[in-house]
C-alpha cells in the first residue's frame, strides 16, 4: 500500500495519449487452478485490422498472494517480463483490470503506465469501486463511475443491450480517449479484441505448462 501512495503522483491523468495508435497491446493472466502457477500473455494488435502482429508469454508462480486491492503486485512481475519479450514496443497498453477506478486510485493499469512509461487504460469486467447509473442500451452509451464526487472511470456499452465495462485511465490517457479506443477495440464483442486475444494466449500456455509438469 505503502508503494502504491508512492508511486500514484507520478500518474498522468490528462494524457490525451495517442488518438490514432498504430499498435495496442493486450495484457492478461491466467491462473492455475492450485493458484501456484500462472501465465502472463501479452498480445500486439495493429490497431487498424485488430490483427495480432506480436505475442509474448511468461509462465511462472505468482509473486504475491492474493490480496484485494494488490492485485498488480500478484501480475506485474510476470507481465514485465512478458513485455520486454515482444519485439514491438506498443504506442497502448489495454490491460484486464482497473486503473484509477481502484480504492487507493492505483489500479494495474496505472502500476503498468508508470513503471513502463506507455500510455495505459483498464477495462474491467466487474467494478471495484465506485457506483454508477446503468447507462442506455445501446452501444456506445455510458455513465460516470462515481466515489463520492470524483468521477473514477465510465461504465460504457460496447454492445447493443449486453452488459457494460468498466473503462478508467491508466497513465498519460484522457478519459474521454480511452473511452474512443475501448469502442474502437470492440467491432464484435463485449470485450477488447486485445483481452480477448491475450486471455486465449495465456490460457493456452498454461495449458502446455501444466501439461508439462
Amino acid at each position: 500500500m505503502a508503494v502504491q501512495e508512492e508511486l500514484r503522483p507520478l500518474v498522468d491523468l490528462v494524457g490525451p495519449g495517442p488518438s490514432a495508435p498504430a499498435t495496442v497491446a493486450g495484457l492478461d493472466v491466467a491462473y492455475a487452478e492450485g493458484g501456484d502457477l500462472l501465465a502472463a500473455a501479452v498480445t500486439v494488435l495493429d490497431a487498424r485490422t485488430l490483427a495480432v502482429v506480436d505475442s509474448a508469454v511468461d509462465v511462472g508462480r505468482p509473486a504475491f498472494g492474493y490480496v484485494p486491492g494488490l492485485f498488480a503486485f500478484r501480475e506485474l512481475p510476470a507481465l514485465l517480463a512478458a513485455l520486454d519479450r515482444l519485439t514491438t514496443i506498443p504506442d497502448l497498453l489495454v490491460c484486464d483490470g482497473h486503473g484509477l477506478a481502484h480504492p487507493r486510485r492505483f489500479g494495474l493499469a496505472c502500476h503498468l503506465g508508470v513503471v513502463t512509461g506507455l500510455p495505459a487504460i483498464g477495462v474491467a469486467k466487474t467494478p471495484l469501486v465506485g457506483v454508477w447509473d446503468q447507462p442506455s442500451a445501446e452501444r456506445g452509451s455510458w455513465s460516470s463511475l462515481r466515489d463520492g464526487g470524483e468521477v473514477l472511470g465510465r461504465v460504457l456499452r460496447t454492445r447493443d443491450g449486453v452488459k457494460p465495462v468498466f473503462v478508467s485511465v491508466g497513465h498519460r490517457v484522457s478519459l474521454e480517449n480511452a473511452t474512443a479506443q475501448v469502442l474502437a477495440l470492440t467491432p464484435r464483442y463485449r470485450l477488447p479484441e486485445t483481452t480477448r486475444t491475450a486471455d486465449r494466449l495465456c490460457r493456452d500456455a498454461l495449458a502446455e505448462a501444466e501439461q508439462a509438469r
